[in-house]
């Protein structure tokens, strides 16, 4: 790809993150366990892994943002660090937005077919937290279907060097 059009996909990605940063951090601030809370016991255990996956795709994101800027001041652009760091980015925040690595949630691949959310949890979730993910949702999509080439483009690379 050329370098116009990876520094393209890069303020992109760099967009969308400042706007999910944005996002999970106001519910992050305004949410505690306590709001997730219906007085079960087990419910309590799943609530716990789905704020530490929200707190750790925050994190990711904020990493990724400062990669992002990061890259997009250097001069000259370079694009094999912007490569690597859009890889970096599909895995760590698309990839465990929709598949979290502790199983939170999960993404019902049916739904794209029916036009509805694909983010379905085990258990009943706060319906503000609903509404935050759905939100993202579009936009990880979007992000997701922009990427895809660097999960084959960049292992390529990898394994041809």
């Amino acid at each position: 790809m050329g370098n116009t059009l990876v520094k393209t996909q890069l303020k992109d990605v760099e967009s969308f993150l400042v706007i999910t940063i944005k996002t999970i951090e106001e519910f992050l601030n305004q949410t505690t366990l306590a709001q997730f809370d219906q007085g079960n016991e087990s419910d309590l255990v799943y609530y716990k892994q789905i704020l530490s996956n929200l707190r750790k795709l925050l994190v990711f994101s904020e990493e990724g943002l400062e990669t992002c800027k990061i890259i997009l001041q250097s001069d000259p652009f370079q694009k094999a660090a912007a490569e690597k760091t859009l890889y970096r980015i599909y895995h760590q925040c698309i990839v465990e937005f929709f598949s979290p690595k502790n199983d939170a949630w999960f993404e019902d691949s049916r739904s794209a077919y029916t036009g509805k959310n694909s983010i379905k949890f085990y258990k009943s979730v706060p319906e503000d937290f609903q509404q935050m993910v759905r939100g993202l949702e579009s936009e990880f999509q979007r992000i997701r279907e922009d990427l895809e080439y660097y999960e084959t483009d960049y292992r390529t690379k990898i394994i041809q060097s």
